[in-house]
């Protein structure tokens, strides 16, 4: 299978490190970027083919991956549209739907979009995807060798699902690196130095999820197994019950799904 990036970023640079680590030979990679500077470190990094003219970039390939910024792809897919030859098209391009992105192809139907997150970067990531009505078998199952190889993968069956994985899972970790933030703060004030407080905070984080991931059980069953009665933690969950903690984070994943449908009409009116 000859894959074929169109735009040479972090995420792309994550895929192809990715599925060299897999075993896809690096002869079937080839990345399109006009930035000279991007397209020379991922030449050096990887040994892949990098080519500045978008015809010979897909000329002969079977997978073109769209992995330009969201803000680009319209303009990107006016000339796409002219040179497609078959190919099957993946969009990591955050925002913008399938449905758009098909149209702005002139009704070009083998399309996948996927949402990865940024642990992506380091293989530690999870993709939802979602494939156009009439994409085959086959298309799916090439769509989930290349972004697994980043991490773990779930299908939707329906595109306007994939907001709730943006709010979940694409803006997810940000919400963890804010905890971590807090958590290494009262570390600080505890009497930690920063080391400390780092090492101390990561490790947790690490544990506990890896603690969940091989358990079977509710994640609020494994917390009130830590939550010892008139102990330090059941103290520290009634301080964040009193502060509806809970709650707003709650809130805030919704608004960030409120915001990621925002963003998809705001492009589909291109």
């Amino acid at each position: 299978m000859n894959i074929t990036f169109i735009g040479g970023g972090n995420m792309a640079s994550a895929l192809i490190s990715g599925l060299l680590q897999q075993g896809h030979p690096v002869g079937q990679i080839c990345v399109v970027e006009i930035n000279a500077d991007s397209g020379e470190k991922i030449k050096n990094q990887f040994g892949v083919s990098v080519v500045t003219d978008l015809l010979r970039g897909i000329t002969c390939c079977d997978v073109i991956v769209l992995a330009v910024k969201p803000q680009q792809l319209h303009e990107l897919t006016q000339v796409l549209r002219l040179l497609l030859n078959n190919q099957l098209v993946i969009s990591i391009a955050a925002g913008i739907r399938a449905t758009d992105i098909m149209r702005w192809l002139g009704g070009y139907d083998r399309v996948v979009r996927a949402m990865p997150n940024t642990p992506s970067l380091v293989r530690a990531g999870v993709t939802g995807l979602y494939a156009a009505p009439d994409t085959s078998s086959q298309d799916k199952r090439n769509a989930e060798l290349i972004l697994s190889a980043v991490g773990s993968i779930l299908w939707v069956d329906e595109e306007e699902m994939l907001h709730s994985v943006t709010a979940m899972s694409g803006s997810g970790p940000a919400y963890v690196f804010y905890f971590i933030e807090s958590m290494q703060q009262a570390g600080v004030e505890l009497g930690l130095t920063p080391e400390q407080a780092r090492q101390l905070t990561l490790q947790t984080f690490l544990g506990a999820a890896k603690l969940a991931n091989q358990s079977n059980e509710d994640a609020a069953v494994l917390r009130a197994r830590v939550t010892s009665k008139g102990g330090t933690t059941e103290q520290a969950i009634q301080s964040m019950e009193r502060n509806t903690v809970k709650s707003k984070i709650v809130a805030a994943i919704h608004a960030a799904n409120t915001r990621s449908q925002e963003l998809s009409e705001e492009f589909g009116r291109l």
